[in-house]
This record gives structure tokens, C-alpha cells and sequence, in this order.
């Protein structure tokens, strides 16, 4: 009793000083696991930094009304949860949300406000050697994380040894355990199937590769920068007027079924093993792809040949996407099911994107107004993907997540605007037009 109260507090005063002292652009993630024979619970504390605090609220706060409501801390509970991947020898298992305590937003914003998360994950039958595997994946590019363990109030169990990386995103606890029954192999293979379908299953992969899209706007910001120009001619070396909406249609299609077929074939080989980079080098790689979406829709340095670039582009975002995917713990033949889930789950949501905003597209490309939202829209992507190389390549912090996941938050709102203004716009160009002919 008296070690267990010591290593108790240890890890009290450890996760105090690191939450203390954590710079302003962390958002700490500290996690304490007690382990029990059919029970592991664990013990999250979430405690953004001033610099981050925006972003986190925002994804909190789904309304922005400033309040946090009991559906809302739910729902971003359970998004906390859906980010972890957690395995006991080599099966899949579910986390269940026990409990969930917010702060109020001003001390977030304030740097001082913890979020606290209880949940247990219910643990199969097994040998006495057993082996637990933490992954915590939500938002990683800010994330900082601590994991460590109790040791356990049950004598018949005993911690063997813990190993992490280097970030602490990933967690692994070797323990033994008396009184054990070992499963049969057929019954194994079962219990896995049975965990990595059921804890992963195809409903929830394709949440998960939506989510990932919704998320991940730098992706969706290639995409859009690369459709900006997609309803115009060029003439010599500018973009000119109207394509026509039969070539404006068909070239969005071209586009968005290049980009599906270019990171559909990167994330099946990645997901599979044949494939594996650093995802640094990828995560600038996609930067550096939007600035060239963005200076094309400034002035086209590719004309005709749109499709071929986000094809080519969308092998690197298929890595990307497969880093996600490799975090699920599913089993080979899982994996088949899972691209496919996954790929559904990316294509659907990056077609409800395009479907919000080419009708507004398609619209306001018809009228003198469109050079102004195409060179904004150009402007804003450029100057984002600027901000995440030099973050990315040079380790220069900068707010361009922040801002960027601001808008994207109003994303509903924002294209309803842009659909009202180029129905406006469409609208006042064919009235300016009856007129000119009434003239003549």
C-alpha cells in the first residue's frame, strides 16, 4: 500500500509539474491507467494552452455560442475517445465514457482550464502474460502527451515494464496476471475478429475517414484552390470567362476523380506495409501542394492538365490519410474492409463539399465578380500554405491553424453567403443584360 501511495503521488507531482510548465502552443494530453484483471480505467486530463485554446474551444463549442453545453462536452468526449486506439494482446477494444468534467471557457482561454475525462475499457479473457497498447491520436499537431500507470491495487497483478516513444502518443504496458484462463486458438482468432470488427467497424471507419476530411483542412483547401479556376477558359496566359457548364462540370469531375484515384492507391499500399514515409516531409509536401493549387488559380501555370496534378498530389495525401488509418490496430484481412470504409467515409464527405460550394462556383464564374473571389480565395490558400511550410519545414509557430479552423467552423455558414451572393450576382448580370438588349 505504501508503494502504491508513493508512486501515486509521483505521478500526481509529475503531471502537475509538466501542466504547470507546458509551453503556450501545447495542448497537454496527461493520462493515468489502472489496470484490474477484466478492467482497465483510465484518468484524462486535457489542458489546452493559451496559444491553442481558440481551436480546442472551437471544436468544443459546435453552436459558438460561447457555452458549453452537457450534448456538446458528450460529443467532444467521445470525439476524445474515438482518437484513442487501445489494444490488449493484439485485440482491438472499445473505450467507455465513464465522465467528462469542462471548465468554463474563459479559463481556457486563460491557459488554466482542464478538461477531465474518466472512461474503462473492458478486458477479454486472457493468458498470464498481457500486453496493453495505447495509442492517442486527437490532434496531434498540437498535442503533447504524458501516459503512465498505477500500480495495480490487485496482488495477483504485477507491471512487468512500460515503453513509449518519444512523443508519448504511443504507450505500451507489459503486466502479468494470476488466475488466467488461456484461450483456445480458434477462440482467439474469434475474439479478434469479433473486437476489431466490432470496436473498429465499417460504420465507424467511415466516420472516421469523414472526420478525418472535415478535420483536415489543409486537404480540402487543395482541393477547393484547385477548382477555383476549374469553370473558366484560359486565353494566352490568363484565366478568362465562363467555360460553359457542361466543360466546367466535367472538369470538376476529372479533378475530384484524380485526386480519389492518386491518394486511393497510396492509402491502400501504405495500409498494407508496402509503402512508409516520415510524416514530416508528407505533411510539408501537402503545404506546399496547396501554394501550388493557389498559384495556378492565380494564374494558370497547368492549364488542361488539373486532373494529372491532383492525381500526383493526391498519392501524398494518400500517405497522410493512411497514417490515420494505420492507427486503427486492424488485422490484415480487416484491412480490406477498412481502405474501403475509410476511402467511402473521405469521398463522401469531400463530395459534399464540392456539391456545397461548385454550384456557387459555377454561378458567380459567370459574372465580373468572380476574378475577385477567385484572386481571394488564391490569396488566402497561398498565404496558408506559406504559414504551415514555414510551421512544418522550419518549426515556426504561427496562427494559421487557428484562423483557418476558425472559418472552417463557419464553413455551413459561409457557403450559404456565397451561394445567396452568386445567386444575387447571376441574378443582377441576366437583368443588366435584358436591358442592354431592350437598348439595342
Amino acid at each position: 500500500m505504501k508503494t502504491k501511495l508513493i508512486a501515486v503521488a509521483a505521478i500526481v507531482l509529475c503531471l502537475g509539474g509538466v501542466a504547470s510548465a507546458h509551453r503556450l502552443d501545447e495542448y497537454l494530453q496527461a493520462t493515468i491507467l489502472s489496470v484490474d484483471k477484466g478492467q482497465v480505467h483510465a484518468s484524462m486530463r486535457l489542458i489546452p494552452g493559451v496559444a491553442v485554446a481558440s481551436s480546442v474551444i472551437a471544436s468544443i463549442d459546435s453552436d459558438g455560442d460561447g457555452v458549453l453545453s452537457e450534448a456538446e462536452q458528450r460529443a467532444y468526449a467521445e470525439q476524445v475517445l474515438g482518437d484513442l486506439s487501445l489494444k490488449v494482446d493484439g485485440y482491438h477494444l472499445r473505450p467507455k465514457l465513464v465522465s467528462a468534467e469542462f471548465p468554463q471557457v474563459e479559463q481556457m482561454r486563460e491557459g488554466l482550464g482542464e478538461i477531465h475525462i474518466e472512461y474503462t475499457v473492458d478486458l477479454p479473457r486472457g493468458g498470464p502474460n498481457r500486453r496493453l497498447i495505447l495509442e492517442d491520436r486527437h490532434q496531434m499537431r498540437n498535442a503533447a502527451y504524458l501516459v503512465n500507470a498505477l500500480v495495480p491495487s490487485d496482488p495477483d497483478i504485477r507491471i512487468v515494464s512500460q515503453s513509449r516513444n518519444e512523443q508519448q502518443s504511443f504507450y505500451q504496458l507489459d503486466y502479468v496476471q494470476g488466475g488466467g484462463a488461456v484461450a483456445s486458438a480458434p477462440l482467439l482468432w474469434l475474439i479478434s475478429f469479433h473486437e476489431q470488427m466490432g470496436a473498429v467497424g465499417f460504420g465507424s471507419v467511415f466516420r472516421l475517414g469523414m472526420r478525418h476530411i472535415a478535420e483536415g483542412t489543409d486537404h480540402l483547401l487543395f482541393l477547393l484552390a484547385l477548382l477555383l479556376p476549374a469553370p473558366l477558359m484560359v486565353i494566352g496566359s490568363r484565366w478568362a470567362g465562363f467555360a460553359g457548364v457542361r466543360r466546367s462540370l466535367l472538369r470538376i469531375l476529372k479533378i475530384v476523380t484524380a485526386f480519389t484515384l492518386g491518394h486511393s492507391i497510396t492509402l491502400a499500399l501504405a495500409a498494407f506495409g508496402m509503402v512508409h514515409v516520415p510524416s514530416r516531409p508528407i505533411e510539408v509536401l501537402i503545404a506546399v501542394s496547396i501554394l501550388v493549387s493557389a498559384i495556378h488559380a492565380l494564374r494558370p501555370i497547368f492549364p488542361g492538365k488539373e486532373a494529372a496534378i491532383a492525381a500526383f498530389f493526391g498519392l501524398i495525401h494518400g500517405l497522410a490519410f493512411a497514417a490515420t488509418f494505420a492507427e486503427l490496430g486492424l488485422g490484415r484481412w480487416e484491412r480490406v474492409a477498412g481502405i474501403l470504409a475509410f476511402n467511402l467515409g473521405i469521398e463522401t464527405m469531400q463530395l459534399m463539399v464540392v456539391a456545397v460550394t461548385m454550384p456557387s462556383l459555377v454561378l458567380m464564374s459567370r459574372t465580373r465578380a468572380y476574378p475577385f473571389v477567385r484572386v481571394g480565395g488564391a490569396l488566402f490558400a497561398g498565404f496558408a500554405s506559406v504559414g504551415w511550410i514555414a510551421e512544418r519545414l522550419l518549426g515556426v509557430h504561427n496562427s494559421v491553424d487557428v484562423v483557418v479552423d476558425g472559418i472552417a467552423h463557419h464553413a455551413v455558414w459561409i457557403a450559404g453567403a456565397m451561394f445567396m451572393i452568386s445567386l444575387g450576382c447571376w441574378r443582377l448580370r441576366n437583368i443588366v443584360d435584358q436591358q442592354v438588349t431592350a437598348l439595342e
